[in-house]
């Protein structure tokens, strides 16, 4: 067998964390003026930073992610949809669409080269976590039941991540769209938090139920 085929083979056995509630997810989902959708965004690239984002070594890795953060919340973009979240001083994640598995640990290697030796670390951390996409007109309102942050947009702008919890699962949350968040729980959190967040749903598809009596 080549590479290509045992690469094929291996991708369709991947699993994400989530996947048992697809079809959950699918159901819970509503429609309209109240709308609130949730999903699964299976097998994202993440690797975690650290280094100083004012030395060579950040510069570096800056012209990879289009900027290293330099505020609490601020997130960069860089070249093929990589982007880079601020979780402290001199810590970040890297975040980058799936590649199908084409080259896994191919962000975190080319990350680890442009630290340099010792300059400080790029740990592959795709398995970590998986994440959530919950958008819609109502995807606030579902956030805020269970969330510790202040989500209202005069406190969170769209465009900002933070680390926060919800529903006590600590959790990386950034506002992509007005109506539209992704969230980065730990894998083993991703069953807790995925039927924690479509029982808040539930109160939108109620509401849709009874307008039509």
């Amino acid at each position: 067998m080549d590479n290509t085929a045992a690469n094929v083979d291996v991708q369709a056995l991947r699993r994400s964390p989530a996947r048992h509630l697809w079809a959950d997810f699918a159901v819970a989902a509503v429609a309209g003026e109240r709308g609130v959708a949730l999903r699964e965004v299976p097998f994202q690239r993440m690797v975690g930073i650290r280094v100083d984002p004012v030395s060579l070594a950040g510069q570096r890795i800056g012209a990879l992610t289009g900027g290293l953060p330099a505020n609490c919340g601020q997130v960069t973009a860089g070249p093929g949809g990589v982007a880079a979240l601020w979780l402290g001083p001199d810590e970040f994640l890297a975040i980058a669409p799936d590649d199908g598995g084409a080259d896994r640990g191919g962000l975190a290697a080319s990350l680890a080269a442009a630290l340099g030796d010792g300059a400080g670390q790029a740990i592959e951390l795709s398995s970590n976590r998986t994440t959530f996409e919950l958008a819609g007109p109502s995807a606030r309102a579902v956030l805020e039941k269970s969330c510790a942050a202040d989500l209202h947009p005069r406190s969170f702008a769209t465009g900002t991540a933070i680390t926060t919890e919800i529903g006590k699962i600590p959790t990386i949350l950034w506002k992509v769209g007005d109506d539209e968040f992704l969230l980065f729980p730990r894998a083993s959190f991703a069953d807790y938090l995925g039927r924690w967040l479509l029982d808040g749903m539930r109160e939108f598809a109620a509401e849709t139920d009874a307008s039509w009596h």
